[in-house]
């Protein structure tokens, strides 16, 4: 079993604040991130997928082709954007890298073919990452090579 990261860095801003809150609350909650003017960071996006290789052609997975899928269902719809405003499927959530990671997920996994998604790891440059390893129940040894991980 092999497990295949692909990565890419993208920039946004985003605040993050519950709306039934007040500004007061917000900070008390979120802190400096929640200004109400918004706030921006460099993330690392990590998609690992899981599978066998493929004898035919000594892969698990393409690493251009989760590129593209990565690139045409994420990047190109939050890089440079407000992820507040901008950004269909993250409308509704507090974008904080849990509920990024986790709507990454959501809106990679039907594209992806003959391999597994394994995780989505979202992180921000200054070292806080968020990892997302799906829906389902989670074997020890998985959580393992997750905990190992690193952008």
């Amino acid at each position: 079993m092999f497990l295949v990261k692909v990565s890419v860095t993208f920039s946004a801003a985003h605040r993050l604040c519950q709306p039934g809150l007040s500004d007061e609350e917000n900070f008390a909650l979120y802190g400096k991130c929640s200004n109400p003017s918004g706030h921006g960071h460099n993330y690392d996006l990590e998609v690992a997928v899981l599978g066998e290789v493929d004898p035919a052609t000594g892969m698990v997975a393409n690493f251009y082709d989760i590129q593209r899928i990565i690139d045409r269902e994420v990047f190109d719809k939050v890089d440079h954007k407000n992820l507040n405003v901008d950004v269909d499927f993250l409308q509704g959530i507090v974008p904080t890298a849990e509920n990024m990671a986790r709507r990454f997920w959501e809106v990679l996994e039907p594209h992806l073919n003959g391999c597994r998604l394994f995780s989505v790891t979202v992180g921000e440059r200054n070292g806080n990452v968020a990892t997302y390893l799906g829906p389902r129940p989670v074997a020890p040894e998985l959580l393992l090579a997750a905990a190992a991980t690193r952008l």
